[in-house]
């Protein structure tokens, strides 16, 4: 199959194979690019902060800087949720849980061996 057509635009659907990956040219399916995603370089210390801004006036509490795959993130965001009783989500590695949970969430990263500080006051 051929990445780019005679134009030189990269092919982004397929109507024999559907989505195609633009970094490799292959289907979403058996991309390889996509899949070998490596932990986000940081300093190694998972903060956890409260915020309102942004979102009406509801508290969430945001998880960043955790040096996980993307996959390991949204398993932790799961166990995470379960433990406080809420939802949540993960948003580009950065996981957001419903209300004001930071001081569970420091005392559980803590014990799961995470180096975490509390951020924003």
């Amino acid at each position: 199959m051929k990445g780019k057509s005679s134009s030189g635009a990269t092919l982004v659907w397929s109507s024999e194979h559907g989505r195609i990956c633009p970094g490799c040219g292959k289907p979403v399916a058996s991309c390889s690019c996509r899949k070998k995603g490596a932990a986000p370089a940081g300093d190694g210390i998972v903060r956890v902060r409260r915020e309102t801004k942004g979102r009406g006036g509801k508290t969430v509490t945001v998880i960043t800087g955790v040096p996980l795959d993307e996959a390991g993130v949204r398993e932790l965001a799961g166990e995470l949720k379960r433990r406080c009783g809420t939802g949540g989500t993960v948003k580009e590695g950065v996981v957001e849980i419903q209300g004001d949970h930071a001081d569970l969430l420091v005392a559980e990263l803590t014990r799961r061996g995470f180096t975490v500080k509390r951020a924003g006051g």
